[in-house]
């Protein structure tokens, strides 16, 4: 008896300690995947700001524009792989366009585009940013999948159409041909009959 009871505590705690592993590594991986999403965020910032620093050094306030529109893109992009990057990123390009307003100020000038640009991206919290985007993707998808079962729904109207054009066609040519056939057989039972 004690043989059994020693056995079954020696699988209870096997059993056990094989889910506290399994405990440990899903945490190793959630936190791999933070790290990496981090870094994704870190990396792709980095290069933001080095791009928008350049073209703010060279006094380029048409390439300056054209790297400021490259953080929607950006912001785009990072949206489809995780939200929480590009809520990160968000925050690492608004904090390089903060710390150096005065610079940007002296470039921009009275260019309102520009001007309109660096606001958009400095004045908006990171999470409502973020969240604006991604529903603009959605209304975005939404128009598309709607104007796609538009499409399907005309397209399948201009088949049955056409299918029923056709049946209708088919149905008159054997009209005709049933009335041919029974004007053949009138003719011949009149000669047949002498008339």
């Amino acid at each position: 008896m004690k043989k059994i009871l020693f056995t079954v505590m020696a699988v209870a705690a096997i059993g056990l300690t094989s889910c506290g592993n399994k405990t440990q590594q899903a945490e190793a991986v959630a936190t791999d995947s933070v790290a990496v999403a981090t870094a994704a965020a870190d990396e792709a910032a980095e290069a933001t700001v080095s791009e928008l620093s350049s073209q703010l050094e060279a006094g380029d306030v048409n390439k300056f524009q054209q790297a400021l529109e490259t953080v929607k893109v950006k912001v785009a992009e990072l949206i489809k792989q995780n939200p929480e990057i590009a809520k990160q990123y968000v925050a690492k390009v608004q904090d390089f366009l903060k710390e150096n307003a005065d610079k940007i100020k002296g470039l921009v000038g009275d260019n309102a585009a520009v001007a309109a640009a660096v606001s958009a991206i400095t004045d908006a919290d990171p999470a409502n940013m973020v969240n604006g985007l991604l529903q603009s993707v959605g209304d975005a998808a939404t128009e598309a999948k709607d104007a796609a079962v538009d499409a399907a729904n005309q397209k399948a109207e201009e088949a049955k159409q056409a299918a029923q054009d056709k049946a209708d066609e088919m149905k008159d040519a054997a009209k005709q041909k049933a009335s041919n056939a029974v004007d053949a057989a009138a003719d011949k039972t009149k000669k047949a009959l002498g008339l």
